[in-house]
């Protein structure tokens, strides 16, 4: 792209899907993003959410928090910065070839980017993310198999190619969202959900591959976005989108709208739970007050203190928990001001692909987001029972990842398995294995090793918390 040129929204708006209707329902009114919205909530991937963690892992009660409430959270938070930037976008901005009309689409692609984000997650949160790299960047070298021809054995990172050694390393929910919503979720054929074109290259956070990662460069290249498995897919989205390599200028809003629901909800839940006192609270707030303090920070503290004295006054018997509950709503409104104004800011570098930052970056709302993220991480993430459930959940996963790993290897191989491997791989989800059989059909031994890893990554990130602890202990030989 040239310096001076921009995208163009009806490009980035690409209704198409990878396998095109073959007719059209003349009766069905409903937009293209309208109907991957029916598709999601509809699925059983969704539905999942409800049993998988956001902090605290096979909790009981009914207020904190899962992935399905957060990701209903973040849905609604993103639509909302949608609405506002649409309407900056028509009525500010002006940019002609984004139409009236695309105000609604943009709010239904976020709408449904929002429930789809954390899709793709394992269980026990982002604590299972680690544990399924830690275990393959430790086993990777342990493991041997011996490709058909060759005269010896020889370790899988011998084998693998680096981007398939680097997918498992780097394991990444995102890229495992990706995969599951164009090939898992096998309904009519093996492009799973089937959805938009514009919606697939919204929820890709990271355009890059699991070689490309670059922590301290642009936000695009934090993580990995696409395993190696799906690199056509990827190329597919990013030329009918006309990204090759950026992010999606919604991509920023869904961000901002995921940092915006869980920073907010974290300390709510740690309220909830008893981890965190208004008193605490306030304390933490106040020990970041610096030198010329930009007037927002201030303000949001003041507010805190006062709806609690209103609590207060009105006889509320939990007035602390009224403020807090409610002082999250104004801080998310404040977020959401400060986010639409940096997108119409930095909106010719974001439609440039020049913009390499988080929207809430360098403006009034950065201080109180970060602080709220390092609040929680001490108050919460640090905490001995949080601890403890991390310790289980990384011996759950470790233990089943070496279960699968060792009986998927020789799966569709001349090996003869043994008894309890080939048990082991019939407790694999049919639908995963089918997918194995349709994607490996004609590929070189490594690849088709590589896919049989995945399979297993796909079945493991595929359970919920529950289901994990439950097989994890009937393995073990608690029934």
């Amino acid at each position: 792209m040239s310096k001076d040129a921009r995208w163009n929204w009806q490009d980035l708006l690409c209704p198409e899907r990878i396998r095109e209707a073959h007719s059209v329902n003349a009766s069905d009114l409903r937009s293209e993003y309208e109907k991957d919205y029916h598709r999601i909530i509809g699925s059983a991937s969704f539905r999942r959410l409800q049993d998988k963690t956001q902090v605290f892992p096979l909790d009981k009660s009914d207020f904190v928090r899962t992935r399905l409430t957060h990701s209903l959270e973040v849905s609604s938070l993103s639509k909302s910065l949608a609405q506002n930037v649409g309407r900056s976008i028509v009525r500010n901005i002006k940019d002609p070839t984004f139409l009236p009309e695309n105000q609604a689409d943009i709010c239904d692609i976020l709408q449904c980017a929002g429930l789809l984000h954390d899709i793709g997650n394992p269980p026990f949160g982002h604590f299972g993310e680690t544990s399924i790299r830690t275990y393959f960047r430790e086993n990777l070298s342990r493991i041997s198999y011996r490709v058909p021809g060759a005269m010896q054995e020889l370790p899988l990172d011998e084998l693998l190619l680096p981007q398939m050694m680097a997918d498992f390393c780097h394991f990444e929910g995102n890229a495992q969202a990706l995969r599951l919503v164009t090939k898992l979720h096998f309904l009519v054929d093996a492009h799973g959900m089937n959805l938009t074109k514009a919606l697939l290259a919204t929820i890709i956070k990271y355009p890059v591959s699991s070689l490309e990662i670059d922590p301290t460069g642009p936000v695009r290249a934090h993580k990995m976005g696409c395993f190696y498995a799906e690199r056509d897919i990827f190329r597919d989205i990013e030329t009918a989108t006309g990204l090759h390599g950026a992010r999606h200028p919604l991509t920023f809003l869904l961000e901002a709208g995921d940092d915006m629901a869980y920073h907010t909800a974290d300390i709510e839940d740690a309220f909830k739970k008893g981890y965190l006192s208004f008193h605490e609270l306030v304390r933490e707030l106040e020990k970041d007050i610096r030198e010329n303090e930009e007037p927002g920070y201030l303000e949001l503290i003041g507010d805190l203190k006062r709806r609690r004295e209103k609590a207060e006054a009105q006889g509320m018997r939990d007035a602390g928990g009224y403020a807090v509950q409610n002082w999250i709503i104004r801080v998310q409104a404040k977020l959401i001001s400060e986010a639409t104004e940096s997108f119409a800011r930095n909106y010719d570098a974001i439609m440039r692909g020049e913009y390499g930052k988080e929207l809430l970056d360098g403006t009034d709302a950065e201080h109180i987001n970060r602080r709220l993220g390092e609040i929680a991480r001490d108050y919460v993430f640090q905490s001995r029972e949080i601890k403890l459930i991390e310790i289980s959940a990384e011996r759950i996963l470790n233990y089943l990842l070496d279960c699968f790993v060792r009986a998927a290897i020789h799966y569709d191989t001349d090996v003869e398995m043994s008894p309890v491997d080939s048990r082991l791989m019939v407790l694999v989800s049919d639908n995963y294995k089918m997918i194995y059989d349709i994607y490996s059909k004609g590929k070189d031994p490594v690849e088709k090793l590589y896919l049989r890893l995945l399979l297993v990554t796909d079945y493991v990130c595929g359970m919920t918390d529950s289901y994990a602890q439950d097989l994890y202990q009937r393995l073990n030989g608690r029934i």
